[in-house]
């Protein structure tokens, strides 16, 4: 299985940017990842949120294969706690699919055509994060659950 990470928008922060990348260095070693940016809208100013959501949804829709199981992060989604994510990853594995695709949406969430096709929702809080911080949140999440799967000592039970 391979994982991928789709988001809607790029991050400017440096700081942040290492982060990410750190910790996306470290997932490689237990899996194969990617992380694919989709380009903020052109013009988002002139369209109404139902037409940014729209537009966006398109966008991911086409990053899609026929057999990814998406998983989309929203503030409506089901939580756990990291040994439960961890789990729900191992589900995931032993289900033999090639991609699960975790996606980060725009600043208004997700078009209603991106909810129908989600297989799942997962929410990392019930506080809200900025998209970007949200990234290094969800890349950080998928090591730990991956050091907990491995029995390994970064996460402290």
């Amino acid at each position: 299985m391979t994982i991928k990470l789709i988001a809607i928008g790029k991050t400017d922060n440096k700081q942040l940017l290492a982060l990410i990348e750190e910790y996306q260095k470290r997932l490689g070693f237990y899996i194969k990842f990617s992380f694919e940016v989709i380009p903020d809208i052109k013009n988002s100013k002139n369209l109404s949120e139902a037409q940014q959501k729209q537009k966006e949804g398109e966008l991911i829709l086409n990053k899609l294969n026929n057999t990814d199981v998406m998983i989309l992060l929203d503030e409506n989604g089901k939580q756990m706690d990291s040994v439960g994510f961890a789990n729900h990853l191992q589900k995931h594995m032993n289900s033999g699919i090639k991609q699960l695709v975790f996606v980060i949406g725009g600043p208004y969430g997700f078009s209603q055509e991106v909810y129908n096709k989600a297989q799942s929702k997962i929410s990392l809080s019930k506080m809200t994060f900025s998209h970007q911080m949200v990234r290094l949140f969800i890349i950080e999440q998928l090591y730990r659950g991956f050091t907990i799967l491995k029995n390994e000592p970064y996460h402290h039970r």
